[in-house]
């Protein structure tokens, strides 16, 4: 990959640094070296008296070159990449995360960060508590967006699903089109145009199911590796008689001997796997026989590869498993059987899992990927993600194309918050009850690791609320969470990825929002350029809270001008 020039970028920088919580910083600066690491952060001068502002900008930016030792040879030396519009634009980490430290001494706080001053927001429901009090040093923000969910083989058929639910939505659209992707010409037309409107959309990793084709599924590795994504490539395998004919592995021996082959090409033209790393993927339980599980667990637990596949989507799903697999006690346990509920797997749904199972997943450090935009789609049901966080389970978004209909992380993050809103608005407003032991649900701890035995009097949660039924709510800085740390915690990168931490890898985009306008009539014709800015207005009294959430629910591609992964600009809106 084409090695870049030193960089310093500034701006502001948002991030969610924990579950809950949102932090912001203006007018600040971070170094990024030529292998995309970033190496240095700092805040910059703030001007006093008169001044010409473009000279005093440059004039620091050199500064600060020459104090990280960088020199003052700006394009020679290192570049300088400019955020954009004062106050209606940021960074963000490309959907990802972990936590920063530039403190000689660390604290925590809850609230909202503004260089200079410290500004804690609270939310109940709705409402924002704010206070404000000086601080010293310089608070960091973080943001990224990762798909932990996503089917590049399916892509052309984002919206359509008809009136289908699972089961008869995979004969009827998805198994036909995948079966289409033998051919290399049609698999890199859209795989292209997947990879390529993912990066639009700010997506800077993605865990990706292809097909069980071993030709085109390495060609969609070779296409994010030259268009600079970082993705999880997956060659699904799929062998029982429950897979149609036309499309199905000859033999439990070929779907392990196939996955191995993209094992093999992904470690021949990404080593290190720095940007792309194979994913062993089981298709889900009911499309394979309990040989193909066995065979992949065993893949697993050899290459210690990350695992991705479905589980509990469907009520149908689940009864269909307890048939096929009689001498498993559950879905979650079909997986364990066969050594594939690990703390590398990513499970995607997960909407109707038990509270046994959940306290296996748990006990087994597996994650989860809650897809809301598919599961309602399909009618497959809410999946209770409060629950999940709140026994310890890490939690990841993602798309779930074509089941979901939107290629978007911003979309599947303002989703969730519409799932966990439909679910609040189902339950009754009572006090919220104490977590309850596993024992009242007949699980015996001394099956689980002591450790998760369980719920932690530590587990994430939600503090804002007294009620159950507010506390199904899933706020903005949560959902945002879930698809920059979360998803970063999902797929094994927390301590590469998702932040803006020193050492961290550079994956960011660059958010920026349209100013509201009055707009002029001519001669009965509205002049609409400004709507090519996007769905967004701002009227210059919202505070930085407020202008994350307008980013989240009426924000889209229009607002991301650029995107990087590893340093590299890989999109640009212009």
């Amino acid at each position: 990959m084409k090695a870049v020039l030193k960089t310093i970028y500034t701006g502001s920088f948002i991030s969610t640094p924990t579950l809950g919580t949102l932090q912001v910083l203006e007018n600040h600066a971070i170094g990024v070296d030529e292998n995309g690491i970033v190496r240095l952060s700092a805040p910059l001068p703030v001007p006093e008296g008169a001044y010409n502002k473009a000279e005093f900008e440059v004039n620091s930016v050199r500064q600060l070159g020459e104090t990280w030792g960088w020199g003052r040879g700006l394009e020679v030396d290192w570049r300088w990449v400019k955020g954009g519009r004062e106050g209606s634009s940021w960074w963000f980490p490309g959907f990802v995360g972990k936590q920063l430290a530039f403190f000689t001494r660390i604290r925590f706080y809850s609230g909202v960060f503004v260089f200079g001053f410290l500004i804690f927001v609270e939310t109940f429901g709705d409402r924002w508590k704010a206070e404000c009090c000086s601080a010293s040093g310089s608070q960091k923000i973080e943001w990224q967006s990762k798909d932990t969910h996503i089917h590049a083989s399916q892509y052309p058929n984002s919206g359509i699903f008809g009136k289908t639910t699972l089961l008869d939505w995979l004969n009827t659209y998805t198994f036909p089109l995948e079966s289409s992707l033998i051919n290399p010409q049609q698999a890199h037309r859209v795989y292209t145009s997947c990879v390529t409107r993912t990066l639009s959309h700010g997506t800077t990793t993605a865990a990706y199911f292809a097909t069980r084709h071993v030709e085109t599924t390495n060609q969609l590795a070779d296409i994010c590796l030259a268009k600079g994504q970082r993705a999880f490539v997956g060659r699904v395998c799929m062998d029982n008689n429950m897979n149609p004919e036309y499309y199905r592995d000859a033999s439990p021996g070929e779907a392990v001997e196939d996955t191995r082959k993209i094992i093999e090409h992904i470690n021949k033209i990404d080593p290190s796997h720095q940007l792309i790393t194979p994913i062993i993927t089981p298709r889900f339980a009911p499309s394979c026989s309990s040989a193909v599980l066995s065979g992949l667990g065993s893949l697993a637990s050899e290459t210690k590869l990350p695992i991705q596949t479905h589980i509990s989507e469907n009520t149908s799903e689940i009864a269909l498993v307890s048939i096929l697999f009689p001498n498993s006690s559950s879905y979650a346990d079909v997986y364990d059987m066969n050594k594939l509920l690990t703390p590398r797997t990513v499970l995607a749904h997960a909407v109707h899992l038990s509270r046994a199972e959940r306290a296996l997943v748990k006990a087994r450090e597996s994650k989860v990927s809650h897809c809301p935009v598919s599961n309602t789609s399909l009618s497959s049901g809410l999946c209770p993600v409060r629950e999940l966080l709140d026994e310890g389970i890490e939690v990841g978004l993602g798309t779930d194309v074509s089941g979901g209909y939107s290629s978007s992380m911003l979309v599947a993050a303002r989703e969730a918050s519409m799932v966990s809103r439909t679910l609040a608005a189902l339950t009754g407003d009572t006090p919220q009850p104490e977590p309850q032991n596993l024992k009242e649900d007949n699980i015996n701890p001394k099956d689980l690791p002591v450790a998760t035995s369980a719920v932690s009097d530590n587990a994430p949660a939600a503090k804002h609320s007294t009620t159950a039924k507010d506390r199904k709510k899933l706020s903005v800085e949560e959902v945002l969470y879930l698809a920059t740390r979360g998803g970063a915690a999902c797929l094994g990168l927390s301590n590469k990825v998702g932040a803006f931490e020193i050492g961290m890898e550079w994956d960011a985009q660059l958010i920026e929002l349209g100013d509201a306008a009055d707009f002029e009539d001519d001669g009965g014709v509205v002049k609409d350029a400004k709507l090519d800015e996007g769905l967004v207005e701002l009227w210059g009294q919202e505070t930085w809270g407020e202008k994350v959430a307008k980013w989240l629910f009426c924000g889209d591609d229009r607002n991301t001008k650029m995107v990087f992964v590893r340093g590299r600009l890989v999109h640009e809106r212009r």
